[in-house]
């Protein structure tokens, strides 16, 4: 049996990296949009500042995720063609990268101009929490928690 504090079990594991960091992002990114809408329902500009940060902090836990996910990709299958359900959520993970770091830029280009931040941003954001959530749904099915 192989020991769970063993350092390298932890730092070598195939996919554990992958599975551990996508939380991450996502918490973030879900609670950024959760106070960028109560920013834009009470107008108090704290919950935009929080969901500002909140987005900056989740857009930079993409990149090891993102990374860990491809190192996954070439240590299990070698690198071989990606198809069905792996290709599905490596491309939804491309793309849910892309639309947090978009949110986060639309956020930080108004801060930085210091203008109000656009409504488009809103549905911006939640295409981005179905992406992920979609995303997130065939990673459970790929590590076996939705019983794939």
């Amino acid at each position: 049996m192989v020991n769970p504090f063993d350092a390298k079990t932890v730092v070598f594991a195939k996919h554990a990296q992958h599975v551990v960091l996508v939380h991450f992002p996502i918490a973030l990114f879900l609670t950024a949009v959760g106070f960028d809408f109560a920013a834009q329902w009470t107008g108090k500009s704290p919950f935009a500042l929080v969901a500002r940060f909140n987005l900056w902090v989740a857009a930079l836990a993409t990149l090891p995720t993102v990374v860990t996910g491809l190192l996954a990709w070439q240590w299990q299958l070698g690198g071989h063609k990606l198809k069905g359900i792996l290709l599905q959520h490596l491309l939804l993970g491309v793309v849910s990268t892309v639309l947090i770091w978009v949110a986060w830029w639309i956020h930080a280009r108004a801060a930085r101009r210091q203008r109000v931040l656009p409504k488009y941003r809103l549905a911006v954001e939640l295409l981005a929490v179905l992406v992920v959530g979609a995303t997130g749904h065939l990673g459970g099915f790929l590590s076996g928690a939705n019983g794939g």
